[in-house]
């Protein structure tokens, strides 16, 4: 990792320590302020390889950094059940695809640390700001996910 790349995470998680942020928008902004210039999309990066979440905090939903069982989670599967565990998250079929409802400004967390699974059954995922579409080749690839992702919520 770069190491403006570790200056400016280490710097979002200070800043998300100091104060409530809303938006990416408002993150680059308090970014910009301590001298870190950063695009939407590098916000938008940095935001899902933290696994930063968004949380209620005074009736306002923020960013924070989620508690870890680790400092450094050693696998996605391990990534992946501490999100599904710790946030709300609805799972629904749509044709060859789950479609993975949560809290918005998550998707990103869990999409990067189904991407870190490397099951081989998913062909691939996107994520909005609350919704993550994963996207299968088959029906049978679809259940299994789909059982594996309930058993990790428990």
């Amino acid at each position: 990792m770069e190491v403006i790349k570790q200056l400016r995470q280490r710097e979002i998680r200070d800043l998300l320590g100091q104060r409530p942020i809303r938006t990416q928008q408002e993150l680059a902004g308090a970014l910009r302020e301590r001298g870190f210039r950063a695009t939407q999309a590098t916000i938008s990066r940095d935001v899902a390889e933290l696994g930063l979440i968004k949380s209620s905090q005074g009736g306002v939903q923020s960013y924070v950094v989620p508690a870890r069982v680790t400092e450094a989670e050693s696998t996605g599967e391990e990534r992946l059940r501490a999100l599904l565990h710790d946030l709300p998250v609805e799972v629904h079929e749509a044709g060859l695809m789950l479609v993975v409802k949560t809290l918005p400004g998550s998707a990103h967390a869990i999409a990067a640390a189904l991407d870190r699974t490397r099951w081989p059954e998913v062909v691939g995922s996107i994520a909005g700001d609350d919704t993550v579409f994963v996207a299968f080749s088959d029906r049978t690839s679809m259940q299994r996910i789909r059982s594996r992702l309930a058993s990790l919520g428990r």
